[in-house]
């Protein structure tokens, strides 16, 4: 039907909300509060939560470095297999996940990354595929994707005071290096995420960025969410923290989180 066989006054609004719920459909695996206030991941790990990502059916998928780990949304084992030394942080669409990897070296300033994307099966985490990235000179860390374009994040030298995001297409066909005007931040960015037209990127040293669309600097705000970041709906996130016990190594859980003008996001109680 037309847009002009509508009612010039209510046709167009009905268009734009169904358009809007079909893009929230897209974007946000289900609504915020379907999601416990906290999730904690089974098992304990060798290395330590490099992030997670979540599907539309409400799995829970985490990379502990050497570990890939599927869970159902309270956190309960489904799957886990052993993957190469470092997986970072990870995201989901159209039925696989997609890891930053680096085999290199981190933070180096002469470049010595070995930066990848590998693919697996959502099913039984199977590897179904590789792609070579070194465009992210400093060591793929983390990624995420919307409306086909992959973003890939990364390690950072000390001695550089702005942070750079690698565009891919769907094929991993390098598009643009992007600068972002962040200042220095710890080890680069750690994880990233797209909720409702902003960009927000996870760092260490209890940092969080967050810029428009392309890439334009929002703000940055003193909150931890260094190990994760997710956009799970209704202005909603969940932030990775973890733990770890000499005895029995590291252990991964999830909070939510609300966005905030002052001080970024904010944890629910």
């Amino acid at each position: 039907m037309r847009l002009n066989d509508f009612d010039n006054r209510y046709g167009s609004r009905f268009l734009l909300g169904w358009m809007f719920a079909v893009w929230l459909g897209l974007h946000a695996p289900t609504l915020a509060r379907e999601y416990p206030i906290k999730v904690v991941c089974d098992g304990r790990y060798p290395g330590h939560l490099q992030g997670f990502c979540l599907d539309q059916a409400g799995s829970i998928y985490w990379s502990f470095t050497t570990w890939l780990v599927k869970t159902d949304s309270r956190g309960k084992l489904i799957h886990k297999v052993p993957v190469v030394s470092h997986h970072g942080d990870l995201c989901y669409t159209h039925g696989k996940i997609y890891v930053a990897v680096n085999m290199g070296d981190f933070n180096n300033s002469q470049g010595k990354a070995d930066s990848w994307v590998y693919v697996y099966d959502t099913e039984n985490l199977a590897e179904v595929a590789r792609h070579e990235i070194q465009e992210v000179k400093y060591g793929a860390g983390g990624m995420a994707t919307t409306d086909g374009r992959f973003i890939v994040v990364g390690g950072l030298p000390h001695e550089i005071d702005e942070n750079y995001l690698y565009e891919y297409d769907g094929q991993f066909n390098f598009v643009k290096k992007w600068t972002l005007p962040s200042g220095h931040t710890h080890l680069g960015i750690q994880g990233t995420t797209f909720a409702g037209g902003q960009w927000w990127f996870a760092c260490y040293g209890a940092q969080v960025l967050r810029t428009t669309d392309d890439f334009n600097m929002k703000g940055r705000y003193p909150f931890e969410c260094g190990l994760g970041i997710a956009w799970i709906g209704d202005d909603q996130f969940y932030i990775a923290r973890g733990n770890k016990k000499p005895e029995s190594g590291h252990q991964g859980y999830l909070l939510r989180a609300v966005s905030d003008e002052k001080s970024g996001l904010k944890l629910i109680n």
